[in-house]
This record gives structure tokens, sequence and C-alpha cells, in this order.
């Protein structure tokens, strides 16, 4: 949650800072909404990638999630079995 926090701040800023800059920029009104255009698209793109890579993250997180879960599960499969059949021939050594 924090990561987000920080990540959006940065986003904020760079976007205030990049609007400011452009606003006491010594040109022309066209040059300036081109400017601003072009920001604006580059910050959207890498917006987009940021957003695209935390989602590839977060799908890989998911998938190790749920392949240490299956592991575990397996495991204490195993491991009952194997206390199951102790049982079973503590049971027989009596009978």
């Amino acid at each position: 949650m924090i990561n987000g926090k920080v990540f959006w701040g940065i986003v904020t800023a760079a976007a205030a800072g990049a609007v400011i800059g452009l606003l006491f920029a010594p040109e022309e009104g066209t040059q300036t909404r081109k400017k601003i255009k072009k920001r604006t698209n580059n910050l959207a793109s890498e917006l987009i990638d940021a957003l695209e890579k935390s989602k590839e993250k977060a799908a890989s997180a998911a998938e190790d999630l749920k392949d240490k879960g299956q592991q575990y599960k397996s495991d204490l499969t195993d491991k009952a079995e194997e206390l199951a059949d102790n049982a079973a021939d503590e049971v027989n050594k009596y009978n």
C-alpha cells in the first residue's frame, strides 16, 4: 500500500511540475500546448507501462502463492497418510 502511495505521489508531483514549468515558459501558446500534450502522452504511456508491470507482478505472486499452497496441501496429505499408516500398524500390533 505504501508503494502505491509513493508511486502516485511521484506521478502527481511530476505532472504538477511539468504543468507549472510549461505555464511559466516564455513560448507561444501553441508551442506550450504541444509540449503539454506531448508530456501528458508520455506520462500516460509511462503510467500504463507501470500498471502493466504491477499487473504482471501481481499475477506472478498469485501463481507462486497457489503453487506453494498446492505443495503444502500435498505435503500435509502425505504426512496424514503416513500418520494413518503408523496408527494402523500400532493397532495391528495389539490385535
